[in-house]
């Protein structure tokens, strides 16, 4: 049986029996805070699997039990409780208590594994790093919370409490808004497919589109009918000229634009392009709908969306919740300028009635609880390390002209520009046979006249670790096919 000594009451493993001592400092000697001795504990039982999961997921002891046990008052157990929500190892719940993070991590992973294929094609989340449990007990609660709700249709700007929410963060992203402009929509998707159906006031019938961009827009579009125009993504901005152009000579509806981390080339516009943007709307009367995708991996906590430089109620701002969660979850959040509110609604209501209500509830209570924030930091932190060694990988081997060329990037991704005469299809088939997925940003163009090769790679499925293999991989496999053309 282990034997404690006690420093400030803090159990410290001795030899003897169990005596009381005084803390001499938080580093000195054997000497421990006692909050971080208890958070030492709880982190090693979570960590080796040894609590009870129940249906509400696994729950820590209460405050007052560890207080007990501890010999400590309870402001110290909320101490350590508070250090081990720092780690993302715990969270808590109003009136419920503390409970574990689990099913996150790359625990399943193994770094010495070299034979896994290494996905740097897939745009999804990493499954590995999402708590599943913790947001199925989100879902319980939002069961028992709002159970009055699900049998009855909402309303087709979605539940009143989660928008309300929703205007209080979006406020810490510079999206200043009121309620009643807030709409939840069945993903970014199907607000997209509402503003290209609707009327505008303006009464412009044609969309401005990105090339390369989003790959789903183009075909949304003939889809409705709606005419459409392409101006270039460069690596280092957008076609202003090129803009200005068409705006000032079409009947131009909204110009669709993603202006930060770029799909796909991952690129994020200045500060003055986005100001610019803004200006040039409102003199041609037109709008633009910013897809801000992926605010959720921005490190760069001074970089604003185009919204913030907007001061005359032209730009709609998208928000998807399927980057930072998982795309099932089908939510996403619409801020509409209050001349296009009505309309949006009313062309909403058409379509679905209401978004799933349930999921909704459950976005609410796993924001509310402190979970949303702490899985967003670990997510971020994680794909801002990966995107460090691409980046660095990519110093590294800049003797290549494709990794010389590549932007440098946050987010998630990047591209590497390809030689015109380089067969992609080889060099895809190739890397699969080095254990390496990956894609070309082929589709990402409005048509194949004005393709440019790129090598899109994504790092959301990749750890951190072997991100360096992958890429000495696509170097090998581009200088054998260089080798070989020649």
């Amino acid at each position: 049986m282990l034997q404690y000594k006690y420093i400030d009451t803090v159990p410290v493993q001795m030899g003897g029996s169990i005596v009381k001592s005084e803390v001499s400092g938080e580093n000195g000697g054997q000497g421990a805070l006692k909050y971080a001795a208890i958070a030492a504990d709880l982190k090693a039982e979570i960590m080796n699997r040894r609590l009870k999961r129940s249906s509400e997921g696994i729950k820590l002891p209460s405050v007052r039990e560890l207080a007990d046990k501890y010999q400590c008052s309870k402001s110290t157990v909320i101490k350590a409780y508070e250090e081990l929500e720092k780690q993302h190892l715990v969270y808590s719940l109003p009136k419920s208590g503390y409970y574990a993070v689990i099913g996150s991590s790359d625990s399943r992973f193994n770094p010495d594994d070299e034979t896994a294929p290494l996905d740097f094609a897939s745009v999804a989340p990493d499954p590995r790093i999402f708590p599943y449990i913790d947001f199925q007990h989100c879902i319980n609660k939002a069961i028992d919370s709002y159970r009055s709700d699900l049998f009855v249709y909402g309303t087709p700007q979605g539940l009143p409490s989660l928008r309300a929410l929703l205007q209080e963060r979006l406020a810490d992203h510079q999206v200043f808004t009121r309620r009643e402009q807030i709409f939840i929509t069945s993903g970014v998707q199907q607000a997209l497919a509402i503003l290209a159906a609707m009327p505008f006031p303006n009464q412009g019938r044609e969309v401005i589109v990105e090339n390369p961009g989003y790959h789903n827009m183009v075909p949304l579009l003939k889809g409705l009918q709606v005419p459409c125009y392409a101006i270039t993504r460069h690596m280092n901005g957008l076609d202003m000229d090129g803009l200005e152009q068409l705006l000032s000579t079409k009947t131009i509806k909204f110009v669709y634009l993603m202006p930060r981390f770029h799909n796909p080339i991952g690129v994020s516009l200045t500060a003055a392009e986005k100001k610019q943007l803004a200006e040039m709307v409102l003199h041609y009367d037109s709008y633009i709908v910013e897809d801000d995708y992926l605010a959720d991996l921005d490190t760069d906590g001074k970089r604003d969306p185009l919204y913030a430089y907007d001061r005359s109620g032209r730009v709609v701002y998208l928000k998807s919740f399927s980057k930072i969660i998982f795309p099932g979850l089908r939510l996403g959040a619409a801020v509409l300028p209050p001349e296009l509110a009505g309309s949006f609604g009313h062309y909403k209501s058409l379509l679905d009635i209401d978004s799933s209500a349930l999921s909704q509830a459950a976005l609410e209570i796993y924001i509310r609880s402190g979970m949303f924030d702490r899985h967003r930091r670990g997510i971020r932190d994680k794909y801002y390390a990966r995107m460090e060694v691409l980046n660095g990988m990519l110093d590294r081997l800049s003797s290549a002209p494709a990794f010389a060329e590549a932007p440098r990037n946050g987010g998630e991704h990047t591209v590497l520009p390809l030689p015109a005469n380089l067969s992609r299809k080889a060099l895809l088939s190739g890397l699969l046979k080095r254990g390496v997925i990956a894609e070309t940003a082929d589709r990402n163009f409005v048509d194949e006249a004005s393709v440019i090769p790129l090598l899109r790679l994504n790092i959301s499925n990749v750890h951190e670790s072997q991100v360096e293999r992958g890429m000495l991989a696509i170097y090998e496999e581009l200088k054998r096919l260089n080798r070989k053309k020649g």
